[in-house]
């Protein structure tokens, strides 16, 4: 079962305010930069970028402010003498500061996020807050948001929704499915070999030329991690510093398994530190294997309610709770909600699956891809020695290789892979701001370590019981950034986070 979703961080050039913002609240503080924003508006913009415009850039809350959107025009594969060439969009919000650095660029994750989407909603009082700094920019990557001209590939397979179906057999659909998507996107004129992190990051230092910057700060989460790690090989002194949240290297697309069980006995830690969620859940371990044992030896008939108010028959299986487990297992917010469903499950209570199953997906549905989601993924691909340790820690960990689906489409295109040598480092002197979450159930604390070993000028802020989403989990994360753009001393590299209430709520 899968999600049909878009697809499956020396000393400072810059002297900031910090010692205002620091103390300010966030509200206040975007208040603050927002004024400034307007008061500035007239004189903050450069000249002489080619193709912007001016407009309006609404927020999700109704706020608005000025920025530009513009567009460069970038090969599709550089490796290819007769490429064709495919639009990079991004929206440019003026630097407010009185001494503004380079611009700022936003790496959304994924891959397959938008940049200028997530200025929009979740990360809005970040951009405006960096904005003190330089410009910042929210980039939708090729593939991407406005930069998005690829079909869409609905295959001719699909999953029995109430047949018996080994995994073997699932498996094998969907790698079928990716096969006949390689065939549809190339005869619909996409050049399939372009949509790889090598070609994402050049079109960064792309913009940086078209933006007329000698070097511009990177700042990016998750994938965007892994787009700045590549970047910092290819455009080297043309970045200034760097801010990274749950970090994943050039190795890590596919997770390790062992990884995941490490991540589950901090969770239990975290459970077991709230009286109600300790005595719901018990050993959490022990309740997700109970779970998959009972789905293992018969998968329980869903009849799933669906968007149109219809409702069809799903099958659910051992596999189901592994993959929904894997999407479920970022944050704290859904870690509750994920462990919550476990909990109903071991009870025999499926009201919440079948309600769950109507936004998840479509029982019967042909299996559809995204282009450049999938794509990127399968590029960055995963060394021998990695592909040899997943397949010897799935056989033992709760959500078996499940994690990425990507791993299932190993061998399929051997030819679009970027090869060990994209997949060591970086090695690099570049100021780098890492901040990494203790239930982080994604990119783990020990891979984020692995994946930032040879950073030699790296400052690496933990944040305590936060997830995978962390930017906004306190303004303390905001300080730390400020600090490290000014080049003075992280004021904690502890951040303490709250714990949610992670137990099972009232229906």
């Amino acid at each position: 079962m899968q999600k049909k979703l878009t697809t499956a961080q020396w000393p400072s050039r810059v002297e900031g305010p910090l010692a205002i913002l620091a103390k300010m609240p966030v509200k206040l503080l975007v208040a603050t930069l927002a004024m400034a924003l307007v008061g500035g508006m007239a004189t903050a913009a450069p000249a002489g970028i080619s193709g912007e415009e001016a407009f309006a850039f609404e927020e999700q809350g109704g706020q608005t402010v000025e920025a530009f959107r513009g567009k460069l025009m970038v090969p599709e594969n550089r490796q290819n003498p007769d490429s064709r060439m495919i639009p990079v969009t991004y929206v440019r919000f003026p630097a407010t500061g009185e001494h503004a650095g380079p611009p700022i660029i936003y790496l959304a994750g994924g891959p397959g996020g938008s940049g200028v989407r997530t200025a929009k909603y979740r990360r809005f009082d970040m951009f405006m807050a960096l904005r003190a700094y330089g410009d910042v920019i929210a980039l939708d990557q090729r593939g991407t948001g406005a930069s998005d001209i690829l079909p869409e590939c609905t295959s001719s397979q699909a999953v029995p929704p109430t047949g018996p179906l080994s995994d073997a057999g699932y498996i094998a659909l969907h790698r079928a499915a990716f096969e006949e998507c390689l065939a549809f996107w190339k005869a619909e004129g996409v050049d399939v070999a372009g949509y790889n992190t090598v070609e994402n990051a050049r079109d960064i230092d792309a913009l940086r030329q078209h933006l007329g910057a000698k070097q511009v700060v990177l700042w990016g989460t998750s994938y965007g991690s892994h787009l700045a790690f590549a970047a910092l090989k290819i455009m080297g002194d043309h970045i200034d510093r760097v801010i990274l949240s749950s970090a994943e290297g050039l190795d890590q697309t596919v997770k390790l398994p062992a990884r995941t069980d490490s991540y589950l006995d901090r969770l239990q830690a975290a459970v077991d530190s709230q009286p109600a969620a300790k005595a719901a859940y018990g050993d959490i371990k022990a309740m997700m294997a109970r779970v998959h044992a009972k789905l293992e030896a018969a998968p329980v008939l869903l009849h799933a309610r669906m968007k149109d108010g219809s409702v069809k028959d799903y099958l659910f299986h051992k596999r189901d709770m592994q993959l929904l487990a894997s999407y479920f297992v970022s944050d704290p917010w859904s870690q509750q909600r994920l462990l919550s469903l476990y909990l109903a499950m071991d009870h025999g209570v499926i009201a919440p699956f079948e309600t769950l199953l109507g936004e998840w997906f479509v029982p019967g549905e042909s299996i559809s891809m995204n282009a450049m989601s999938t794509l990127m993924d399968v590029a960055s691909g995963m060394s021998e020695r990695r592909r040899s340790l997943v397949q010897q820690q799935a056989k033992d960990s709760l959500l078996g290789d499940w994690l990425n689906f990507s791993y299932h489409y190993d061998g399929i295109a051997p030819e679009l892979d970027l090869g060990d040598g994209f997949r060591s480092g970086p090695d690099s002197d570049v100021p780098v701001l890492l901040f990494s979450g203790t239930l982080d159930g994604r990119t783990y604390l020990e891979g984020q370590a692995e994946a930032s070993a040879g950073l030699a000028n790296l400052t690496h802020v933990t944040v305590v019981n936060a997830g995978h989403n962390l930017y906004m989990s306190s303004p303390e994360v905001q300080q730390a950034i400020n600090a490290f753009m000014e080049g003075i001393p992280q004021p904690r590299m502890t951040i303490i986070n709250t714990l949610m209430d992670l137990a099972p709520k009232q229906q």
